[in-house]
């Protein structure tokens, strides 16, 4: 399994026999299916071990067919009807533009779709009732509806919902939690600076300082991510967003008219001022993130919704 050198390994031929009848550990799996990404011999060895058994001949139907009915050549290649299936090449995808497609896949709605579009909204939005009409609630509005947007972004980026290929991407090494913390840190990288930013543009008018969300929008984030582990990415979201929402807005309805901005900006120093909050809120993060390593197998396996 070794070549001499503590670090580097490979496969040897007992290792890809046994992956090949399917009575690898798991881990072991995962580690070989992950190193064969970058090792074409090793791809080889794997590959013709993998040929050798029952699975191997009925995979190889599928190709031969698969080629045959869309056949693929080299740029500039001139295909031939009685070319074997075998000898056709596709071409390969350049290094930097791959990495870049799958930095982008893996990114998720940071980088795609209408959820940036939607962050700038909210924040452009939250400008123009404070500098365009005189609002002075803006920035209590900003901060009630910021720790919500990443648990929307969560909730968009990661499931069957988000990826036509879900099942497949959860049982690929870099698939399941992995790939669902990446886009999480794609989503909170995009999300906190820029809501900050637009909150210290705003007047303050009684509400918590701008950056008072930043520890209640990572640990609702976190637990969004630890509640799917149990009902899916969209409940999860429903549960946390909704909570949070009804928590910091409970008190708004009730106010006397003209006194729904000052009651919101109470509600939220409640829930955001002071070290015992943001203390809070940090222990809710650290426990969210207990459960989520703790519910860890529960990601190599596709969610529910």
């Amino acid at each position: 399994m070794t070549d001499g050198n503590a670090r580097i390994w490979h496969v040897c031929a007992d290792l890809a026999a046994r992956y090949a009848e399917g009575v690898l550990p798991e881990p072991d799996a995962w580690s070989l299916e992950k190193h064969v990404e970058g090792c074409a011999g090793c791809a080889s060895r794997v590959s013709d071990a993998v040929r050798g058994t029952a699975a191997g001949a009925v995979l190889a139907e599928v190709r031969d067919a698969v080629l045959t009915a869309v056949p693929v050549a080299a740029p500039g290649r001139q295909v031939r009807p009685d070319t074997p299936p075998a000898r056709l090449t596709r071409p390969r995808t350049p290094p930097v533009t791959s990495r870049l497609a799958r930095l982008l896949w893996a990114a998720g709605p940071a980088v795609r779709g209408a959820w940036l579009p939607a962050v700038l909204v909210v924040a452009a939005g939250a400008l123009a009732l404070a500098y365009g009409t005189g609002f002075p609630g803006a920035r209590a509005l900003l901060l009630a509806v910021a720790p919500v947007v990443p648990v929307a972004g969560v909730a968009l980026s990661y499931g069957p919902h988000a990826d036509p290929v879900h099942e497949i991407a959860a049982a690929t090494p870099g698939g399941g939690l992995r790939l669902a913390l990446t886009r999480t840190v794609a989503v909170l990288a995009v999300s906190l600076p820029l809501l900050t930013l637009t909150g210290l543009l705003l007047p303050a008018s009684g509400a918590p300082a701008a950056a008072a969300w930043l520890l209640p929008g990572l640990a609702l984030a976190l637990g969004t991510l630890a509640l799917a582990s149990f009902v899916g990415c969209r409940t999860a979201a429903g549960l946390t967003g909704g909570g949070w929402l009804c928590a910091v807005l409970a008190p708004v309805p009730a106010a006397p008219g003209g006194e729904a901005t000052a009651r919101l900006a109470e509600q939220l120093s409640r829930c955001l001022g002071g070290a015992g909050a943001q203390g809070a809120w940090a222990a809710a993060a650290v426990l969210s993130a207990v459960l989520l390593a703790a519910r860890r197998p529960a990601y190599d396996r596709p969610l529910r919704g």
